[in-house]
């Protein structure tokens, strides 16, 4: 099992940035994946962002050269640097883990509302 508890989330204007935070515990050596998933009003979770733990990053086009994704293991944290905010960002913002054993696991979310 494994434990994700999201942080950073809140109202920002467009063009401005935010940081959210992802406290994982837990089983955490089984972890070989960790992303950031947003879920916007009536649409599908989608996957927004993945670092592998070979520091491997990947990108949805839609926040590719906006956000950036890093980790530090040693504290067993996730971030999401999000820059140039627009309002099409808002959404619900979940951290995820996916194990060597193929399951996924999903923090309760946090919301970010891009808006003047």
């Amino acid at each position: 099992q494994v434990q994700l508890v999201e942080s950073g989330g809140g109202l920002v204007q467009p063009g401005g940035s935010l940081r959210l935070s992802c406290a994982a515990s837990g089983s955490l050596s089984t972890i070989n994946v960790l992303g950031w998933y947003r879920q916007a009003p009536g649409k599908q979770r989608e996957l927004i962002a993945g670092i592998t733990s070979g520091s491997t990053t990947n990108y949805a086009d839609s926040v590719k050269g906006r956000f950036t994704i890093s980790s530090d293991n040693a504290k067993h944290m996730v971030y999401l640097q999000m820059n140039s905010l627009k309002p099409e960002d808002t959404a619900v913002y979940y951290c995820s883990a996916a194990t060597v054993v193929a399951n996924i696991y999903f923090g309760r979310g946090t919301q970010v509302t891009v808006s003047s």
